[in-house]
């Protein structure tokens, strides 16, 4: 069964987002599902942060496809991949080098789709609604222990 987190603000969401990467490791890969503004890239920041990455380095990377996130050592802790512009296409995917482009850091990827749940199937999904009152609903799926 799903577990439902509730966030009231950006801030919350990002927070999540924050003590999520303490349960990540590399090689994780969490799909981050839900409409345009329910907080995905919000989510990301805050995985992105609690990993250790620089303030002010995370936005949604729609036109880039792939943002890799670094540490102050310049070791990259995250790498963020929004399939929103894709055809739901392997040979697109494949471009990109997935899966081995992806090796040795978290994966976080919105808007996931059928081609690369086989390249990089996941080990989380977190499905995103927007609820009234600029509310989100975070369900995890397996829920998080």
């Amino acid at each position: 069964m799903p577990q439902e987190i509730l966030t009231s603000s950006e801030e919350e969401t990002e927070h999540f987002g924050r003590k999520l990467a303490a349960r990540l490791s590399a090689g994780d890969v969490v799909y981050l599902v839900g409409d345009l503004g329910a907080g995905k890239t919000a989510l990301a920041r805050g995985v992105a942060r609690g990993l250790g990455a620089l303030r002010g380095q995370v936005a949604s990377p729609t036109f880039a496809i792939l943002h890799e996130y670094a540490d102050r050592g310049g070791a990259i802790v995250l790498r963020h991949l929004d399939l929103y512009r894709l055809e739901d296409r392997e040979t697109e995917l494949a471009v990109l080098g997935l899966p081995g482009s992806v090796e040795g850091a978290p994966v976080v990827v919105e808007w996931p789709g059928a081609a690369i749940r086989q390249l990089l199937p996941p080990t989380l999904e977190l499905e995103l609604k927007v609820l009234p009152d600029e509310k989100r609903q975070i369900r995890t799926a397996p829920p998080l222990a």
